[in-house]
């Protein structure tokens, strides 16, 4: 086998190596994160956090109703949601600073998608894709407590 054929095999082999460990986002050990999940500076990636307590589901935040926390900003489909999450964000934040809840169960802060999401004993729970949701339903209780027991660590 020539050179560049090994390096071709090599190369095929490693792909799906580095696209799972992509899925985790690791990140080199010397980056830490941001305490809270804000692509572009946007948390929940500019969805509201209050809305999906009071309306079961999420909504789209709007750029005249944000709010400055924890670095991030948070955005918000009313004024009322917005002074509701101003006078408590602890309560309507997402958990592990709106990264993925398994993910932080497993170790990593991994990105999410808006819409799969949890709300158990009043705390949001965001995760990474529908897959992951799934998994996540089948031990709730089970993912929180390692998550908790990872957080904030999976940030360094």
């Amino acid at each position: 086998m020539t050179l560049s054929r090994r390096l071709l095999l090599a190369a095929a082999l490693a792909a799906p190596i580095a696209a799972v460990a992509g899925i985790y986002a690791i990140a080199p050990a010397t980056a830490a994160k941001p305490e809270i999940f804000a692509p572009g500076g946007k948390a929940i990636r500019g969805y509201d956090p209050v809305a999906y307590f009071t309306e079961g589901k999420p909504v789209a935040g709007k750029a005249e109703f944000t709010h400055k926390w924890k670095g991030a900003t948070w955005y918000f489909s009313s004024a009322a949601n917005r002074d509701r999450f101003r006078s408590d964000p602890e309560r309507w934040a997402p958990q592990y600073g709106g990264y993925c809840a398994y993910g932080v169960a497993q170790g990593y802060a991994v990105k999410i998608e808006v819409d799969q999401w949890s709300v158990v004993d009043g705390k949001l729970y965001l995760n990474y894709d529908r897959s992951v949701q799934r998994t996540w339903k089948r031990d709730i209780p089970g993912y929180i407590r390692k998550a908790d027991g990872n957080w904030p660590g999976v940030l360094k």
